[in-house]
């Protein structure tokens, strides 16, 4: 019996929506797979709900440009030419219809085939998972869904914005993924270099585990699951169009 991960079926796609909390928050193993992707010609998208500006030690007027200029660099790393930073405040976070009226309104614009987002369980990571995480994740979650149905924030659909039904979402760094987007060594450097970007983050963390080690050792396993030498790992949900 074959008990690798399925290969998530991703030939069809031309868009990927990336909805996560903050700067570098895709930088931990799921942008090895947005590298396959880019290299394959399917545009992916960044949006971050926040600047990232509580981030550091600094005052949030001069972190929020620091980095906004290294998730830039990120960004180019793996040539996703395309970031949204929408500003909710960094830390307080909230998944209510505000947030999800943003969500909905962006899926609504881009047309993704796929949204990914980052593990928003209470516990992840080997702790408690931030904050921010969590109300990203329920927000998305919910936001996709609103966005297909017509009405649900019917201003948008009065602003011209149609209902639009996304297939997956795909929840990077969940305990029990159940797809592997294989990857070559290539995009693991690359996702090493992507998280590299983040050079004044890891300086301000002191003690973070060294990128080029840690990504290549997340990937690693992951390809263990998968049964190639590398993979990121998704918990997917089908929104019933996967396999078209």
């Amino acid at each position: 019996m074959n008990e690798h991960l399925t290969v998530l079926p991703d030939g069809g796609w031309e868009r990927v929506l990336c909805i996560v909390a903050h700067p570098d928050d895709m930088e931990y193993g799921a942008s090895a797979a947005v590298s396959a992707w880019t290299a394959r010609g399917i545009e992916v998208i960044y949006v971050l709900l926040t600047a990232g500006e509580a981030g550091m030690a600094e005052p949030p007027e001069i972190v929020a440009p620091l980095r906004r200029a290294e998730q830039e660099a990120a960004c180019a790393a793996v040539d996703v030419s395309e970031l949204h930073i929408l500003g909710h405040p960094d830390g307080m976070l909230v998944a209510d219809l505000e947030l999800r009226r943003d969500i909905a309104k962006l899926v609504r614009e881009l047309r993704p085939d796929a949204v990914l987002t980052a593990n928003f369980d209470f516990e992840a990571y080997g702790g408690l998972n931030q904050a921010d995480h969590r109300a990203a994740g329920i927000a998305v979650i919910d936001g996709v869904r609103d966005a297909s149905n017509p009405w649900v924030f019917r201003e948008l659909g009065r602003d011209g914005l149609r209902a639009w039904k996304t297939k997956a979402i795909l929840v990077a760094g969940h305990p029990e993924p159940n797809y592997a987007v294989p990857v070559s060594q290539v995009d693991v450097d690359r996702a090493v270099q992507s998280l590299e970007c983040h050079k004044a983050y890891l300086e301000h963390i002191g003690d973070h585990p060294e990128p080029s080690v840690f990504i290549s050792e997340i990937l690693a396993e992951g390809g263990r699951t998968s049964g190639t030498d590398h993979a990121v790992v998704f918990k997917v949900y089908d929104l019933g169009g996967l396999g078209d």
